[in-house]
């Protein structure tokens, strides 16, 4: 039988195939050769251009990686964590709220707390409130300023509802767990600090990691201890490379301060903060809460045995204070809440009013944000986390309590069928305008956090899949990728108010061989892949990132610039909106 004239015959195709061969092979043995253990290079290294990065990250380069994991941006906990809280077994012990129905409600001197008290026109129990079925109910606010004191009435059934920061949850909840009837249930996030909280440091303190060797004084297992361990962490600093002096609260802090000049930072609230870099000379503030913004959040929380036993009072609390706070975006119910706060408080009605705008009060969007969103960097589970971790880190917890035998959404779940609340918007969000990379002033950074993902070679592709032995499939180049990306999301959002630079380096194993051009380009693709990663995964605002690439020119340890592992690197800076202005 003759082959039709014009095919090619089937020696041709022989041919073609040992030539594909081949080139598979030789392509194989470039990305396989063996690196050299001290300067990471691979043996018999060629000049670079930029055919050879094109080859090698896929034709053409990618700038801006989209998330193999195609994971939404706002998306919903696959299992409600609702449903994961632990039963409430044996008869509740706590204080019998009476015929009247009225609950006693732990609060602190904090201006978060001002939609609860606007909502019941002060601190007794007077106005009446309507729960979720439409009965009448009344709160009593009792001020218990000390949190030993308010877990212990908590404990003893003398308070119904507890207040806490988040952070202060591991604290809390490691004596409460031992009776499932005190377990908290954590139902609403009351607001984000929003400046109320500060690092203040003498005016040779630069940046975080210049606290390293010097006297720090705070209060201990306090919102203070947890702003100071996040900030060191992230800035590279371990704790134990401090030196930490506890007070009792956070107002002594401030006092030993101002008198012992051989202490170099504060950690405290205002507004004693302001009061420090404003009035004494050679002071300054290093970072508040008006950078981190999504760093420290109030919640209140409810005895689980009261809450299984008034489910409609609970829904009708989480109504009232998001009524409360759409209400006080209006000047004459702020002056009515600080007279109201003023009273509570036993605080001038000037200086009540003056702390209104230490907090952010969260809306009903923003506490399903908080609540029921698993890619919020900065939601409950998140902050909780790292809360425990870091408590872990200096020996105060070793048992922990997973996020989701405390976290009850049920109640903000249940509002997002009702329009009022449903139509709200996220109101927490900065409006950043873009800035290059040279308008950004490096000398105001806050801290530098230094992260490291292992690129395939010449690649910007984070996601990069390759055939490893033993695999069936082609795995990640860089298996802890994600977690990398989402400590820079963590990191980025809690300082949500500053301005993020992305710096991306490469080791100078091919110096005086590679284009420094094309190195320069590779490690800005790097580090703009990392920053692609943030918005399409964790939908943060593009413009709070500026990237830079600085290929081999900034050596981590300018003492050793030939540590090539310790060179591959993106570096993360923290920066005042000012500073980038």
């Amino acid at each position: 039988m003759t082959q039709a004239a014009g095919k090619p015959k089937p020696a041709f195709f022989i041919a073609v195939l040992v030539v594909i061969a081949a080139l598979i092979g030789f392509a194989v043995m470039r990305c396989t050769k063996k690196k050299d253990p001290k300067t990471g290079a691979g043996s018999g290294s060629q000049k670079i251009d930029i055919k050879d990065i094109k080859d090698q990250a896929g034709a053409p380069t990618k700038l801006e990686m989209d998330d193999i994991n195609a994971a939404t941006t706002a998306r919903d906990y696959v299992v409600d964590p609702s449903s994961k809280l632990p039963p409430v077994t044996g008869a509740a012990d706590y204080k019998s709220i009476g015929k009247d129905r009225v609950v006693r409600f732990a609060i602190n001197v904090w201006a978060g707390w001002a939609p609860i008290i606007y909502a019941n026109e002060g601190m007794k129990a007077k106005k009446v409130w309507k729960d979720g079925k439409g009965g009448d109910f009344k709160i009593e606010l009792i001020l218990a300023d000390n949190p030993i004191d308010m877990r212990n009435a908590f404990a003893a059934g003398e308070v119904h509802i507890g207040w806490a920061t988040v952070d202060m949850l591991p604290l809390l909840v490691d004596g409460l767990k031992r009776d499932p009837r005190t377990m908290p249930r954590v139902f609403h996030q009351v607001d984000w600090s929003n400046g109320g909280d500060g690092i203040v440091v003498r005016d040779t303190i630069k940046s975080v990691s210049d606290l390293r060797g010097k006297k720090i004084v705070l209060a201990q297992n306090s919102p203070s201890h947890y702003f100071l361990l996040n900030a060191l962490l992230n800035g590279g600093v371990q704790p134990d490379e401090v030196d930490m002096i506890f007070t009792k609260d956070a107002f002594q802090a401030a006092r030993a301060y101002a008198t012992q000049k051989d202490i170099s930072a504060c950690v405290s609230w205002a507004p004693d903060i302001y009061r420090i870099a404003e009035k004494l000379p050679g002071n300054r503030l290093l970072v508040t809460t008006l950078e981190a913004n999504h760093l420290i959040a109030d919640v209140w929380f409810a005895r689980a045995d009261f809450a299984r036993d008034n489910p409609e009072i609970v829904e009708g609390i989480v109504r009232g204070i998001l009524d409360s706070t759409e209400a006080l975006k209006a000047d004459p119910a702020k002056q009515q809440v600080a007279k109201w706060m003023s009273d509570g408080y036993s605080l001038p009605p000037d200086e009540t009013l003056g702390m209104l705008a230490d907090a952010h009060w969260t809306n009903y969007a923003e506490n399903r944000d908080f609540f029921l969103n698993a890619n919020n960097p900065t939601n409950f589970e998140r902050t909780y986390n790292t809360a425990f971790l870091l408590y872990k880190a200096v020996g105060v917890v070793s048992d922990k309590t997973d996020f989701d035998q405390i976290m009850d959404a049920s109640v903000i779940k249940k509002l997002g069928s009702d329009e009022k609340y449903s139509k709200s918007k996220n109101e927490y969000e900065v409006a950043f305008a873009p800035v290059a990379a040279s308008g950004i002033n490096v000398e105001s950074t806050i801290l530098t956090k230094t992260i490291v993902v292992q690129f395939f070679p010449n690649s910007s592709d984070l996601y990069k899949k390759v055939e490893k032995a033993g695999q069936s499939a082609p795995v990640l180049y860089d298996a802890n990728v994600d977690f990398v990306i989402e400590e820079v999301a963590k990191v980025s959002k809690q300082y949500g108010a500053a301005r993020i630079l992305i710096e991306g380096h490469t080791d100078g194993s091919m110096r005086g061989q590679a284009d420094s051009a094309l190195v320069k380009q590779l490690s800005f693709d790097r580090a703009n892949a990392v920053k692609q990663a943030l918005i399409n995964k964790f939908q943060l605002p593009a413009n709070q990132f500026t990237v830079n690439g600085l290929g081999w020119d900034r050596p981590a340890d300018p003492a050793d610039p030939n540590n090539h592992a310790k060179n591959r690197r993106v570096e993360v800076k923290v920066v005042p909106a000012e500073g980038g202005q």
